[in-house]
């Protein structure tokens, strides 16, 4: 029948495993009254890891449940094992342990095989143009997702770049050429990782591919030799993908990344002919062939070599294809099979196969040729002599006759069909024409001799033929029932000549209307009738007036399996600082090339061209009720829009602005972030926002409040007598008081009352002090009878500390 309370709370908040990414968890507990009367509770924590708990007193009614919101910081791992103390009404105190166990976000490189970690691989050599496969496993060894990106590291030190490393310092370093075209090589098309970007689950592997595929330098000098090798060292890391990793990193002060060390070496096809490259046949007949024995020889030590001849017309080799161990020979036959008389001076193409990435596919490695050497046949077919038996023809009139008979060559049957022709020149002679023939006009039309089967058809009136030799014109037959009669004739021209009246008329009429069009489209202030541009010709440019720009990589490649590379990086991120925007940016897309921008899902790669930080914002020392600004730094190293926006829901923040921003491509802008607290303490919350509406982000801002405080230059002073004064003068020295706070301080000298009288006084006795400045005050003492030669004063800060300055007169006494 009495009415009491009956409060209850959980004994333990557990947040599990989390991972060190400064960021602020929260959970909650809850505070039940199981009883018929309201309680009151109270929280107190003394521990040494900060925790935020809300609220930390109160009353909770009956039959109901008050719910506290307790939040801890991610910023370092470590093991949090701490206990809240709660006073509850009728209960007496309650223990509250709250764990959590804060991680490194873990990203291993495994072996494919063993599964062991992975710290370098090893290629070996590979042949120029051609390719070599390793794989690995990515494995995620902690308990939240991760998005992941490759970076090749092509300026780390210890990388080599194309070195032979077996050849002596000396050399190398002396090598001027190699230094020139390793200045210009993308590393990126060395090391191909499919994929270079991803999400890994919580302790999840993921399959990763890499290709080395080495390529030979263009060497300015003349050691482009072949038997010049390319050793590489290079580092791939592996990290976690994001807008503010970077600055993670660097705030964190140890490697949030892992690397992976890529050796490999580049060798070029050592294989030569014995003879060659220049092979001599010796002649032969139609019909006939010659050989060349040639002997193949790999000259590496370390790689086998696969050929392959193309097909040559008139040449046969045998083997065709092939492979030759390291340090071996294969004998090859070259044939010289003619189908014809003549010289061949021909270039035979060697193909070295090997694998290589394609074109199209990456992931598969295609057979195909990866270098081409050439070799000069050079052959020699003669034709057969033919004797020429004569022969009597007694009555068969032959091609050419005399008064025996004729000559008739061996092998006639290979010869044309082509009946043969004697070809005369009649329009320029007249030794066979006609007497009444000879002032006939040269316009006329010649008939030849076999197209008298088809002189009897109609053929045209106006045109007359005549015989190629004599001259006489030839009769033609027109038939009357299918001839044009003269007026059928007269009509057919004028009819032609009336349709090309009528289109010509056609096309004036347009023409004239296009003129009158133009005239009215160009009859204006600016143009005053004339079209623009109209009969001007193109300047006419010299070469050497094109100016040679130095690339630059203003953007990473299209092509998705592509590296970043830290170059790249660096250039494109020097590139977009100097494009500074601080004001003027659109709070919201507005533009339609915005709009389409901002609704773009960002990948990976994308994200870790974006750099918003520092992911921790330390405020350093603050005074309570001043406010005190940081620049949130964004800086856009993509070819599009970024849309950034902030949602603070601290009130020591809320006078941060803008809280949204549109980013233009290749601009560096910043945010200030601005504190402001009334409460003594440390502060730790974090904020957060988001990337085009889709991609989350976060920043820890640190702050500890304190009070207004000064520091003197020195707490003790000695004031001396200047020298060539008389007695009686006035001592004097200064003490320096410094603001080391971010807010004015105001201050007054009070000094402490003794029994004796004070003789020293300080100038000025009160004032403000700037934030970071300092105030120079003066010390005096007055001589007197019976003046005491100590004096102690008081600076007393408005809301702040108090600092004791001692004076001390020293007074010399001369007898």
């Amino acid at each position: 029948l009495i009415p009491f309370c009956y409060l209850e709370i959980e004994s333990e908040i557990n947040f599990g495993a989390v991972i060190a990414n400064s960021k602020i968890i929260s959970k909650e507990i809850n505070i039940a009254n199981h009883g018929s009367s309201s309680g009151t509770f109270e929280i107190s924590y003394d521990g040494v890891v900060l925790l935020n708990i809300e609220p930390t007193s109160g009353m909770v009614e009956p039959k109901s449940v008050k719910t506290i919101n307790v939040a801890i910081c991610t910023d370092v791992p470590r093991i949090i094992k701490e206990v809240i103390k709660v006073e509850l009404e009728g209960h007496g105190c309650a223990e509250v342990w709250v764990k959590a166990s804060v991680v490194e976000q873990v990203l291993k490189v495994l072996g494919a095989s063993r599964g062991n970690t992975l710290e370098c691989i090893n290629f070996g050599s590979v042949y120029f143009g051609c390719s070599k496969t390793e794989h690995i496993y990515l494995y995620n060894e902690s308990p939240e997702c991760m998005d992941w990106v490759a970076v090749l590291e092509d300026n780390a030190v210890g990388g080599e770049m194309g070195t032979d490393l077996h050849r002596s310092a000396d050399a190398a370093l002396q090598d001027l050429s190699l230094k020139n075209c390793i200045r210009d090589v993308d590393v990126s098309t060395l090391i191909v990782c499919i994929p270079n970007q991803g999400s890994l689950l919580p302790y999840e592997k993921f399959l990763v591919t890499l290709y080395f595929s080495p390529k030979k330098h263009k060497r300015d000098s003349e050691l482009n030799d072949s038997t010049t090798r390319q050793d590489y060292v290079l580092f791939l890391r592996f990290e976690a993908a994001g807008s503010n990793a970077g600055y993670l990193q660097a705030l964190m002060n140890r490697p949030h990344h892992t690397e992976l060390a890529l050796t490999g070496s580049g060798l070029p096809v050592m294989l030569t002919f014995n003879p060659g490259p220049f092979i001599k046949f010796m002649n032969c007949f139609p019909g006939e062939q010659t050989q060349v024995l040639c002997t193949l020889k790999n000259e590496s030590e370390s790689l086998p070599v696969t050929f392959s001849f193309r097909k040559t017309a008139h040449f046969n080799i045998s083997p065709e294809k092939g492979k030759i161990r390291e340090k071996s020979a294969k004998d090859v036959i070259f044939t010289f099979s003619p189908h014809q008389i003549g010289t061949f001076k021909v270039k035979q193409v060697v193909d070295i196969i090997d694998k290589a990435l394609g074109k199209t596919n990456l992931q598969i490695l295609e057979t195909k040729s990866i270098h081409q050497i050439y070799l000069s046949f050079i052959a020699v077919c003669k034709s057969k002599q033919k004797n020429v038996i004569f022969k009597i023809n007694p009555g068969i009139t032959p091609m050419i006759s005399n008064a025996t008979g004729r000559f008739v060559a061996d092998g006639t049957g290979q010869c044309s069909d082509i009946a043969p022709m004697a070809i005369l020149k009649s329009t320029q002679t007249q030794i066979h024409t006609h007497q009444i023939n000879r002032k006939c006009k040269s316009d006329a039309l010649i008939a030849f001799p076999n197209d008298r089967a088809a002189s009897t058809r109609p053929s045209e009136w106006n045109k007359k033929y005549r015989t190629i030799f004599t001259k006489a014109e030839r009769y033609n037959y027109v038939d009357p029932e299918f001839a044009y009669t003269d007026s059928e004739r007269l009509s057919k021209e004028a009819h032609k000549e009336y349709y090309a009246d009528f289109i010509s008329s056609l096309r004036q009429h347009r023409l004239r209307r296009d003129r009158t069009r133009q005239f009215y489209l160009y009859n204006n202030s600016v143009n005053i009738g004339l079209k623009p541009a109209e009969g001007l010709m193109s300047p006419k440019i010299s070469v050497t007036e094109f100016h040679k720009e130095k690339p630059q990589f203003k953007t990473l490649p299209l092509n998705e399996n592509c590296l970043l590379t830290s170059r790249k990086l660096a250039e494109i991120d020097s590139s977009s600082s100097i494009k500074e925007v601080w004001s003027g940016l659109n709070a919201i897309p507005s533009s339609p090339q915005e709009k389409e921008d901002c609704s773009l899902t960002l990948t990976s790669k994308q994200l870790h061209q974006v750099l918003i930080g520092p992911s921790t914002m330390d405020f350093g020392d603050v005074c309570v009720y001043s406010t005190t600004a940081r620049n949130l730094h964004i800086v856009n190293n993509l070819l599009v829009h970024i849309w950034i926006q902030i949602e603070i829901e601290i009130d020591e923040l809320h006078q941060t602005s803008p809280l949204s921003q549109v980013v233009p491509p290749l601009t560096k802008t910043h945010i200030p972030v601005v504190f402001e607290t009334s409460t003594l303490g440390i502060f730790k919350r974090s904020f957060t926002y988001t990337i085009n509406n889709r991609h989350l982000g976060h920043v820890l801002v640190v702050a500890k409040a304190v009070s207004v405080e000064l520091e003197l230059s020195a707490t003790e002073v000695i004031l001396n007598p200047v020298p060539g004064y008389l007695a009686g003068t006035e001592f004097r020295t200064t003490v320096r008081i410094y603001n080391p706070r971010n807010h004015p301080a105001k201050f007054t000298w009070k000094p402490i009352i003794t029994d004796k009288r004070i003789a020293f006084s300080i100038q000025p006795a009160k004032g403000f002090v700037e934030a970071y400045r300092d105030l120079e005050c003066e010390v005096v003492w007055c001589p007197g009878f019976n003046s005491p030669e100590v004096g102690e004063f008081n600076l007393c800060v408005h809301k702040g500390n108090t600092i004791k300055l001692k004076c001390f007169a020293k007074v010399t006494i001369h007898t």
